[in-house]
């Protein structure tokens, strides 16, 4: 407590003499602890002084100024802003700059669970899903990165954006030629049916696994897409692996799907490699994996030798040690299931 305020204290707490009204409120201290720049003791003083000596009109005067003073600096709250956004969206007539401004600040406020559950109730959803079809590309790429933030990990709104129909429609925004905008839309996808049974159903109902084919099998495609692609595949088939009861989808077994992803095991990106492996493990470990597919067709075993010379190098290097290690322990894994079913559709060949 600086002096200031510990003179506060001590002057309304233990003067007898200070009358009932400036007694019984605090905020007649916050005004000139305010006007005098709660920085100088004797002039605290010097004003607590004046303020014994006005009258119960005055002093109930000073309370409206105070009041209305607090009214001013009082922060509203997170619903209020949100509301405040979406209100701005609703308008046809709002500039692109303004547009802009709302999406960003929606984008900021749905960041915790509260505030995406509120979403829907405030008019939020409708207001965003209606910004998709914006001509701007920069509004469809907030747009879609709101729905993706709002719906992370959160089944509540993951349903509500699902029934408003709207999976269609950003599935065809990663076809988009603006990159960022096809990034986005991607990862709202992700977002909206990750460890969400019906949202996988619509998600493969609108030729989702044509979407990911594509996008793994064109080596020209942004790096970008590629890992969020092969990141959503490989959250798919851990779904499936979970689900042992339900029967297992063709897609997985699809040989250009399988190469495409073998392939990308060679990607100089690292954090690619990483999730191209990781989904490589998961595939492996469906019940109709067919290890001769992957070695014939997909060579798993020619870049699964590529990739541990690959990380012998980088074990030597200080800087990556402990990244090539971790990588090493996973590729090691893989290798090791990819071999045990090679070895059972060898004998079960024979």
């Amino acid at each position: 407590m600086d002096c200031c305020s510990r003179f506060l204290f001590n002057f309304v707490v233990g003067r007898e003499s200070l009358n009932c009204y400036a007694l019984t409120n605090m905020n007649i201290f916050l005004l000139f602890y305010i006007e005098v720049g709660h920085s100088d003791p004797e002039k605290l003083k010097e004003a607590a002084l004046d303020m014994q000596r006005l009258s119960p009109e005055e002093l109930k005067e000073r309370q409206m100024e105070i009041k209305e003073l607090m009214e001013k600096l009082k922060t509203p709250s997170d619903s209020k802003l949100m509301k405040i956004a979406i209100d701005d969206l609703n308008n046809s007539s709002l500039s692109l700059e303004d547009r802009h401004r709302a999406l960003q600040e929606l984008l900021i406020l749905v960041e915790p669970i509260d505030n995406a559950n509120d979403l829907h109730k405030l008019g939020g959803l409708t207001a965003v899903i209606k910004e998709l079809n914006y001509p701007n590309p920069e509004i469809r790429t907030i747009s879609a990165w709101i729905l993706g933030k709002a719906s992370q990990n959160n089944p509540l709104v993951q349903n509500q954006i699902l029934e408003l129909g709207i999976l269609a429609k950003l599935m065809e925004m990663v076809h988009s030629e603006f990159t960022e905008e096809a990034t986005k839309a991607l990862y709202a996808i992700s977002a909206l049916i990750r460890n969400n049974q019906e949202g996988q159903h619509l998600f493969y109902g609108e030729a989702g696994e044509l979407m990911l084919e594509n996008i793994l099998s064109n080596s020209s495609v942004d790096i970008r897409l590629h890992r969020k692609s092969i990141y959503l595949l490989a959250d798919l088939v851990e779904c499936q692996l979970e689900r042992r009861n339900d029967v297992e989808l063709p897609f997985f077994s699809n040989q250009i799907l399988l190469k495409s992803v073998v392939d990308l095991i060679a990607s100089p990106d690292l954090d690619l490699q990483e999730k191209a492996l990781y989904a490589v493990k998961n595939l492996l470990m469906l019940r109709p994996a067919n290890a001769l597919v992957f070695k014939d067709t997909c060579e798993l075993d020619v870049e699964l030798g590529r990739m541990r010379h690959q990380l012998q190098q980088l074990i030597l290097d200080d800087n990556s040690n402990e990244y090539a290690l971790d990588m090493e322990n996973l590729r090691r894994e893989v290798e090791l299931i990819f071999l045990e079913k090679l070895d059972k559709a060898k004998s079960g060949s024979t």
